[in-house]
């Protein structure tokens, strides 16, 4: 199933998936808060994909004014996908990070500042040694207000890259998509595993 493949495929060749819904526990085991629904009201979230998951979730877990995190797939075909199918590039979907926010505590900004400078938007299909669609940059935002504050920063950060002589980004702006929970394995990955992988790398340009 670990095929690398590094384009988008056609609808009709993806895995169909399946109806029942992934089983985790919602429990945040390095906030102490839920990552699962419903969330206070006084919050907001956003889908990033920054290749592995692992690592992403923990950056963010990290910040100030995000309330929870979740690791999981979106952006692609296949309903309720498991990880090893995902994998196998034939879901079309992206590893990603639900991130659960207060923006009175945190900016949308803030957060798209730090999701820009610490992995490379510049690399298509993959992150570094990672290669597949699953590892591809993504931004799912679920309102067109946030599409435009995500679209407006990666202009801003284009700008920089192009006067550091870097590439020019190729990561995905979408707007609500589904959000399906990773395998309970893969919450908190780095929590419950100090010393795993992590591939996060930035492109040495900040923001």
């Amino acid at each position: 199933m670990f095929h690398k493949v590094t384009e988008l495929l056609p609808e009709q060749a993806c895995l169909p998936g399946r109806k029942g819904q992934m089983i985790v526990s919602g429990k945040h085991l390095a906030l102490g808060t839920y990552y699962v629904e419903p969330f206070p009201s006084n919050t907001r979230s956003i889908l990033f994909g920054m290749g592995c998951f692992w690592g992403a979730e923990r950056l963010f877990w990290n910040m100030s004014g995000v309330y929870s995190t979740a690791a999981g797939y979106a952006g692609g075909v296949t309903s309720n996908p498991s990880y090893e199918e995902v994998c196998s590039g034939y879901t079309n979907h992206a590893e990603m990070v639900l991130v659960v926010y207060q923006p009175e505590e945190i900016s949308l900004q803030k957060l798209l500042s730090v999701f820009w400078q610490e992995h490379d938007p510049t690399q298509g299909m993959r992150q570094g040694n990672d290669i597949g669609t699953q590892y591809r940059s993504a931004i799912y935002p679920n309102s067109q207000e946030d599409i435009d504050i995500a679209l407006e920063t990666q202009s801003e950060y284009q700008t920089l890259l192009t006067e550091a002589g870097k590439g020019k980004i190729t990561t995905e702006i979408r707007l609500d998509l589904q959000f399906y929970y990773a395998e309970e394995d893969h919450q908190q990955y780095l929590y419950k595993n100090p010393n795993g992988y992590c591939g996060l790398a930035g492109c040495g340009v900040s923001f």
